[in-house]
């Protein structure tokens, strides 16, 4: 890192970025040292995995270099729009993997039989319904916590909240969905 003494100031970004513009690679370097670390985070509380991680990093400073002609800074510093572009590349990570297992398990479902596979796509049908149903909070909740499985310290920090914040909604939501779902899961037990 180049960077030792913490990061730059914000408004460097902009002569950073314009220096870039005119080819300087050393200024997108400085850029990139100042914001690796919380790109690389971020990333990594979305897809939860290390290689996927650096991965979708990698790309996000190399769409930033790619596009520095068209990037407009808001404020003064480029982390919001790497953050941006990190958080859509790391959801567009988690969908192809989510497709890929999806694919594993209709192959896995095929070898169970037909009707393990419906009951479980019923189940699965009924999940998502319950889930809608619920506040945005709550659905962004079920999907950190549930889905995404990041611990309540990191959900809350995701969501600007309390660890016994989440952790309390998160047990009312889970309350809710059984007894939303019950009707659903009683002839599977």
């Amino acid at each position: 890192m180049r960077n030792t003494q913490g990061a730059a100031p914000p408004s460097a970004d902009r002569a950073r970025l314009a220096a870039a513009r005119s080819g300087d690679r050393e200024a997108f370097g400085r850029i990139y040292d100042d914001h690796v670390r919380p790109v690389y985070r971020y990333a990594f509380r979305i897809v939860r995995n290390t290689a996927d991680a650096e991965d979708i990093t990698q790309e996000a400073f190399a769409l930033a270099w790619k596009k520095r002609d068209d990037l407009q800074i808001l404020d003064t510093s480029m982390l919001p729009w790497l953050l941006v572009v990190t958080r859509n590349l790391s959801l567009a990570r988690s969908r192809q993997r989510s497709r890929t297992t999806a694919l594993l398990d209709d192959a896995s479902d095929q070898a169970r039989g037909p009707e393990a596979s419906a009951i479980d796509r019923e189940l699965a049908r009924s999940i998502q319904d319950a889930v809608e149903l619920l506040t945005p909070v709550d659905q962004e909740l079920y999907r950190l916590c549930v889905v995404e499985e990041l611990s309540y310290q990191q959900a809350a920090e995701s969501l600007g909240a309390t660890h016994g914040a989440v952790r309390n909604r998160l047990s009312r939501l889970r309350q809710a969905l059984r007894s939303t779902l019950t009707p659903h899961t009683e002839g599977l037990r």
